[in-house]
């Protein structure tokens, strides 16, 4: 398999596809293009993530903070267990291509 085969050139809907899951672990492959967390939601997640920007750009917003943290391709984050944070924007223009990894 390749993480960048089978991109569509346009996305409607923020597509999120289980690569690999196994005890405490999960890493997805995210598409995004354009899209964003709705209005005044902020995730609160269970697990820790860390993420990274494959290809495109996006902004995360960390609850408290007054900026948002604009990733290009190669940048990553960390976002522990419950900590509050959402998605202001994503690359409109070309596919956002996330790879995630949600751990214990």
């Amino acid at each position: 398999m390749n993480i960048f085969a089978n991109i569509p050139s346009a996305i409607p809907a923020e597509l999120c596809e289980v690569l690999a899951a196994g005890q405490g672990v999960k890493i997805e492959r995210i598409l995004s293009q354009g899209h964003a967390s709705p209005p005044d939601f902020w995730y609160d997640q269970a697990q820790s993530e860390w993420v990274i920007v494959l290809q495109g750009s996006a902004a995360v917003l960390f609850k408290g903070e007054e900026q948002a943290r604009v990733l290009r391709a190669g940048d990553y984050l960390h976002i522990p267990a419950h900590v509050q944070h959402r998605v202001t924007w994503t690359d409109s223009q070309q596919v956002t291509l996330w790879l995630a990894v949600h751990y214990s």
